[in-house]
């Protein structure tokens, strides 16, 4: 493990950060002086505070012996108890646009389900290190592991956040594809929550018309003509976020229109500072920016995988390569939503996106790839 790699990882980090702040400042103005009085860093304000909480978390975490998660393995047990406790906690606040994803406390609110997926990849990693070479069987190596993701999963499933249920279910089963688990083994509890999500997005009105408005409208065999008007109003509610972006980044074109001189932030591009973020960095920065953030994110995959390919035992390597999959697996969910490769789904982007837990959630995953990466480069000196 050599230092100048991950002093590179820090600084692909800082440069991500430090470009979602430029592009929130911008993004979030309109939003900011229509919903608080006219305070157009309302929200840069806040952002501000979060990325000083998240910096301390990052440091913290990267100082952090990971290897305690193992040795005091009641830690870990205790982490994954106390997340799986706070998504309970969810249904007891009201619903907000028909879901509880959040947890109010005062003047913030807590989106548990951020917090959920950094607890699935800690627990399943230090299960599958403790199992050694029995993750080979179907026991140690696929039912219990499959049970914590499932347990996780399945409070979120019912708020319902379909995403976040698809990053923790993908994250824990990539930790167990990378410590040797049994592709035969694991293909049951894949294939049994992939049907229970789909069986969820097919009897939900909301999220079929999303993907209808994705494939352009229902297949015929599915088109009900009594209820041809009532479907075409959803679809094209659930396309107009697309649309909108789409027409963003086309306004951007090569240059850009400009720092702060975006239309489409204008109130035209609902969710502008949050999950569609990415489109008002492209049409006010154009080409550069769209190609900066996909380098930087290829950056970030690259130098993250290295660091897990040198990590100097099992547990850091299933540590890192799950952070790792944690965040650029977002970026690149978004990404495919904002240029309208795949339907529409809320679904922050790491470092740009305002919000707090997902800043602190970003920012506990680069940590402990750091201290993956530390303890590593202090062993190769022995």
């Amino acid at each position: 493990m050599k230092r100048g790699g991950l002093y590179l990882f820090g600084l692909v980090v800082a440069a991500l950060v430090a470009l979602g702040l430029v592009v929130l400042t911008s993004a979030s103005g309109a939003n900011a002086a229509r919903l608080h009085h006219g305070d157009v860093y309302f929200f840069m304000k806040r952002q501000f505070a979060y990325l000083a909480v998240g910096i301390v978390v990052a440091v913290a975490t990267a100082l952090f012996d990971y290897r305690k998660w193992r040795d005091n393995w009641l830690l870990s047990v205790l982490f994954y108890a106390f997340v799986f406790a706070l998504l309970w906690l969810v249904f007891r606040e009201k619903a907000i646009n028909g879901s509880h994803r959040w947890i109010r406390l005062g003047p913030l609110n807590i989106q548990p389900s951020e917090f959920a997926k950094l607890a699935t990849v800690v627990i399943v990693s230090v299960f599958l290190d403790k199992a050694g070479w029995r993750v080979e069987q179907f026991k140690r190596g696929a039912m219990c592991p499959a049970l914590f993701i499932g347990l996780m999963a399945l409070p979120i499933m019912l708020e319902p956040d379909f995403g976040s249920t698809m990053v923790v279910a993908c994250s824990g089963f990539l930790v167990m594809f990378v410590a040797g688990v049994r592709m035969l083994h694991f293909m049951p509890f894949a294939l049994l929550g992939a049907a229970a999500v789909g069986y969820k997005v097919c009897t939900n009105a909301n999220r079929m018309a999303r993907i209808f408005a994705f494939m352009g409208g229902p297949p015929a065999f599915l088109a009900d003509p009594a209820a041809s008007g009532v479907a075409d109003a959803a679809a094209e509610r659930a396309a107009y976020q697309a649309e909108q972006s789409l027409v963003a980044i086309q306004r951007g074109g090569i240059y850009g229109v400009g720092l702060r001189n975006s239309m489409q932030k204008c109130l035209y591009l609902p969710e502008a500072h949050t999950d569609f973020i990415f489109a008002i960095g492209a049409e006010e920065l154009g080409l550069p920016f769209t190609v900066s953030v996909i380098v930087l994110f290829c950056l970030f995959f690259a130098l993250g995988v290295w660091i897990a390919r040198t990590a100097a035992d099992r547990l850091g390597r299933y540590l890192a390569f799950g952070m790792v999959f944690l965040i650029f697996f977002q970026a690149v969910f978004n990404l495919g939503v904002v240029c309208e490769a795949l339907p529409t789904k809320g679904m922050a982007l790491p470092f740009f996106s305002y919000g707090g837990t997902n800043m602190l959630s970003a920012f506990f995953a680069v940590g402990t790839i750091l201290s993956v990466g530390i303890r590593s480069m202090r062993a190769a000196k022995r």
